[in-house]
């Protein structure tokens, strides 16, 4: 049988949103409603299935990914919960990374908020296809025109209404199907009351023909068999219109709009019926097909936890059985599967075998780190990773006693693997242990679990900035490493060169050396010297990023040249090289959102041009003032505080790291 005909009734979705758009108050109703749970859990009680975690919640928000398995209409969903705040953003990565299809909630009064713009660039990335949901129209300055109107200008998304909201804010009471012209109204609140169809109101009626039209326009334009029916005046009928909506969907040419209010158990069932209807099972989308050969899966998380250490994977060919051993084409070795779970929540059911289009848990597997590709051959390729966002900011760690000082390591090394976002380092000069992540909930978050699972009371340091320095102009030297000591010596010569890349481009290794002056052998180890010292720079102590450095020339001894003298040698010449190619101190810069009302607006642009900020635009959002500025993370510490005080309470703010710019030469001496 034909993989792609084997998984129409399968489809691996996420659901993905700016925190509190209320993403898993819909993923809670999801549950209830395919039968997975019996009671709604609400956000608000700390209830939730799928924020199981303790800290989600105390919270009240999701920190991490959590899977889940449901049925719908005969269909298998594969759910992924992700977080929505941009501190847990690796969270989404991964997860777009293996899924097939995408849910994206939108609060029906902010619309498009600064991570939701991140999670749809993601989903672009990943050229993963998406329906889009606008929830909480029954809140005031609810407006779903609106929510669809800034999708199309602020994501260039095509987003086309399948249904129409009848009412609105306190008002709204269900939606108008577009497709059937039919109404389906809940006249309660109540999880188990099924909408009422019903025809269409009066008032609304003329609106509700309007935006039909342009949705079977829209359809009928990517569809060349529709187009040519619909210009000799023939009216496509619904199952016409679905299928080419669908095809469209799945090229990601349209994005079916849905309205509701999760909460008040509006809208929830036809957003799954669009789900079965609109989104791709395995093997439908350009790119991810599935094969009938050897196993190739991709390795997009992992946890720990009493149980041992699971890894989850998504699998895109082949089998994988409980007992089988697989290769892991990333690193060149074997491991051993022994046992294999479909994941529901916290909950875990074992499955003996997992065939493609699975997502699932894998138990056993020793060395296996997010992005690794796991195969059958030896000779399998290596799937596409999984990019790691950069760390933003610092924490210094010591376990409060000596007693802990061991179980503070153990503890840190699981979570930088369970997190790759989570950089862990010494500092050269205080030799204090640093945390790095990308923003302070999440190193807050990392701090307790430090507490809670390993039992490690923790001395935490003041958050700092996570600089990185760079050149700005090419050097080369030439360096000699030579150590005599009686018997064999130490000997290498190299000549290096570095030079400036584009910001983001990290480090760049090549070699140019030609004839064996340096012998083959020695070549990595230059590159890993290179690596380790610029871990800490030479001018600023800051790691250092953005360069090429390229192997030139050199020369060895038969006797006394040996890996590590090479590496030494690269080590050395590296940071006489920088200090002579004009370095400078790099910080994060921060894209920043802040809504605040009308009347505050000169004092929140003011306060953030005190902070070294460059404000982008201003829009209004309802009655609020939305403002976007870059602003440097240093000038950000404390920023809730001033910001209430500037507004009385009622202005609000989001941030997230938009690129690394130099420091200015009158504030590079207090970083």
């Amino acid at each position: 049988m034909n993989s792609n005909t084997a998984f129409r009734a399968l489809r691996n979705i996420g659901v993905i949103a700016h925190v509190d758009a209320g993403k898993t108050t819909t993923t809670e109703r999801i549950l209830f409603y395919t039968g997975e749970n019996h009671r709604i859990g609400e956000v608000h009680d700390g209830a939730t299935t799928m924020d199981f975690d303790p800290q989600e919640r105390a919270r009240g928000i999701t920190i991490h990914s959590a899977a889940t398995t449901v049925h719908w209409q005969g269909t298998q969903i594969n759910l992924i919960d992700t977080p929505g705040h941009i501190d847990f953003n690796i969270e989404v990565k991964r997860s777009l990374r293996v899924l097939d299809g995408a849910v994206v909630v939108f609060d029906g009064v902010a619309g498009v908020e600064p991570q939701t713009e991140t999670n749809w660039r993601l989903a672009d990335d990943y050229r993963v296809p998406r329906i889009a949901f606008v929830n909480k129209l029954d809140r005031t300055g609810a407006d779903f025109g609106r929510v669809v109107a800034t999708m199309r200008e602020r994501l260039g998304a095509r987003a086309v209404p399948v249904q129409w909201p009848i009412g609105m804010e306190g008002d709204f009471r269900g939606v108008v199907d577009l497709l059937t012209m039919q109404a389906m109204v809940w006249d309660r609140d109540d999880a188990s009351a099924s909408p009422r169809v019903a025809d269409i109101p009066a008032e609304l009626l003329d609106a509700a023909r309007d935006a039909r039209a342009r949705l079977v326009e829209a359809i009928v334009e990517r569809d060349d068999a529709l187009l040519d029916a619909w210009l000799r005046g023939e009216q496509p009928s619904v199952d016409a219109l679905r299928a080419g909506l669908r095809a469209a969907t799945l090229a990601s040419d349209l994005v079916p709009v849905l309205a509701g209010s999760a909460f008040r158990n509006r809208g929830v069932e036809p957003l799954l019926d669009a789900v079965v209807a609109y989104l791709p099972a395995p093997g439908e989308v350009p790119g991810a097909a599935l094969t009938d050969g050897p196993l190739s899966a991709l390795a997009f998380k992992l946890t720990a936890d009493d149980h041992g250490a699971m890894v989850f994977i998504r699998i895109y060919s082949g089998t994988l059985k409980r007992g089988d051993t697989v290769w892991n084409a990333s690193t060149g070795k074997s491991e051993r599967v022994s046992r294999l779970y479909e994941i529901h929540a916290d909950r875990r059911v074992e499955r003996n075998q997992l065939v493609a289009g699975d997502i699932a848990g894998v138990v056993g597997l020793k060395d296996v780190l997010t992005g690794h590709t796991l195969a059958s051959a030896k000779d399998a390729p290596v799937l596409e990773s999984i990019a790691v966002p950069e760390a933003v900011i610092d924490v210094a760690l010591e376990a409060s006693r000596q007693d802990t000082t061991a179980a503070l390591a153990k503890g840190l090394a699981v979570l930088v693997r369970e997190d790759p976002s989570l950089r862990l380092r010494q500092d050269p000069e205080s030799g204090q242990t640093l945390l790095s992540g990308m923003g302070e909930l999440q190193l807050e978050v990392a701090v307790e679990k430090l507490r809670s699972r390993f039992g490690v009371d923790v001395a935490v340091g003041r958050p700092q900035v996570a600089y990185r320095e760079t050149i700005t102009a090419p050097a080369e030297v030439r360096h000699v490493h030579r150590k005599q000591s009686g018997g064999p010596g130490q000997f290498a010569e190299l000549t290096l060169r570095v030079a400036p890349l584009p910001r983001g481009s990290g480090l760049r290794f090549e070699s140019s050396v030609v004839g064996g002056a340096i012998p083959r052998e020695f070549i990595p180890a230059v590159e890993a010297g290179i690596r380790k010292a610029a871990q800490s720079g030479p001018f600023a102590g800051y790691p250092l990023v953005d360069f090429e450095a390229l192997l030139v020339d050199g020369s060895a001894h038969v006797r006394d040249s040996s890996a590590l003298a090479f590496e030494l040698a690269a080590a050395n010449a590296l940071r006489e090289a920088v200090l002579n190619a004009q370095p400078v101190v790099l910080e994060p810069v921060m894209a920043v959102e802040v809504t605040t009302p009308a009347e505050a607006l000169g004092d929140v642009i003011g306060d953030l041009l005190r902070r070294r900020g460059q404000v982008q635009g201003q829009d209004m959002r309802g009655t609020a003032v939305v403002v976007t500025a870059h602003v440097p993370l240093a000038q950000m510490f404390g920023y809730i505080g001033q910001l209430r005080a500037l507004s009385a309470g009622r202005a609000q703010f989001t941030m997230q790291l938009d690129h690394y710019a130099e420091v200015p030469a009158r504030v590079a001496l207090a970083a």
